[in-house]
């Protein structure tokens, strides 16, 4: 089990790191855009990792890699609402490659996963903080070595308990 609390840390057997959380912290996801890190536990159902930044990656959980035209959906109008797109798209979406490297590494929380209800909230991902733990859209988010640590330590039964 990973622990996450609203202190802004992650616990994992015998490990403890910082973790940057949601711009309006832990509670209720209520809907898109809310800011919120949702409250509850969550299984991790991918990972997705960039080859180009991250050469040795070992994992009990599917990996796949980052492609350039991969993208997030977070348009509640469209039929691949919170599910994995390929761009060009006419719907709002974040984009999983990125110059910056927080998506290197995005373990996807299954989050509003099935059934999928629109504007719920998507993209749920534990994945690389930028400079000074930034607050996030509602992610979990940690430093970038501390990330592939946690990544060797979890199990396909791994549970996240955001509390």
């Amino acid at each position: 089990m990973i622990y996450i609390n609203k202190s802004g840390y992650l616990k994992c057997k015998n490990l403890k790191f910082r973790c940057a959380l949601g711009k309006a912290g832990i509670g209720k996801k209520i809907k898109e855009g809310d800011n919120i890190t949702p409250k509850g536990t969550y299984k991790i159902i991918k990972i997705f990792y960039r080859k180009d930044r991250i050469k040795e990656l070992v994992s009990q959980i599917k990996l796949i890699k980052i492609k350039k035209n991969m993208g997030w959906c977070d348009d509640p109008k469209s039929k691949k609402y919170n599910q994995l797109i390929y761009l060009p798209t006419k719907y709002s979406n974040e984009k999983l490659y990125r110059r910056d490297n927080i998506y290197d590494l995005i373990l996807v929380l299954n989050y509003n996963i099935k059934p999928i209800i629109k504007n719920k909230g998507s993209a749920i991902f534990i994945h690389i903080a930028r400079k000074n733990y930034k607050k996030t859209a509602g992610c979990i988010a940690l430093e970038k070595n501390n990330l592939i640590k946690l990544v060797l330590k979890i199990q396909k039964h791994t549970k996240i308990k955001i509390s």
